[in-house]
């Protein structure tokens, strides 16, 4: 099924009217940046949260950038009980449209933007190290190499979970 896919401006204009605005991101993005009117309900709880709103209620469901809000749209249509769209081009659309969104700064970076720029470090840094000082270093870089493709073919990621102990997020972890 494909829900419409609803520009910024018009979402803006239906919450007004009384639409449900549903951020399906996870946690850790919502913390840090989100629209002030949207119920933050992560995609992995989604089925299990009961009606959403009453069947004359309009839903909306929004993500970063749409593409998650796309690939689940049959799960998300399921889970509105009458009209149902999709946020087209997500929260990144909604601020280049101008609209209003809530920052904190406070929060630390999403756990997955965490992993990519420590992975991305010890991947360089191995690639220097192996030019500079000795090839053995470029095993650095094999190993992260490694690490990746195993998070991405298991789901599993050691880094992510480490990150997730960190003093910074430790809120997250538990």
């Amino acid at each position: 099924m494909t829900l419409r896919q609803i520009p910024p401006r018009d979402v803006f204009t239906l919450l007004d009217q009384g639409a449900l605005l549903i951020d399906i991101r996870d946690a850790d993005e919502h913390a840090r940046e989100r629209i002030p009117r949207a119920r933050h309900i992560p995609l992995a709880r989604l089925a299990g949260a009961g009606p959403l709103a009453d069947a004359g209620t309009p839903v909306v469901f929004h993500c970063r950038s749409g593409n998650r809000t796309r690939q689940n749209a049959a799960a998300l249509a399921a889970c509105a009980p009458g009209e149902a769209g999709i946020l087209e081009g997500g929260l990144d659309a909604w601020k280049r449209a101008g609209l209003p969104v809530v920052k904190d700064r406070s929060q630390p970076l999403e756990l997955q933007r965490q992993v990519q720029i420590v992975a991305g470090t010890l991947v360089a840094l191995g690639v220097i190290l192996g030019l500079a000082v000795n090839p053995w270093f470029h095993l650095l870089s094999g190993l992260v190499g490694g690490g990746l493709v195993f998070a991405g073919l298991s789901g599993f990621c050691g880094l992510a979970r480490v990150l997730a102990r960190l003093p910074w997020n430790a809120h997250r972890s538990g």
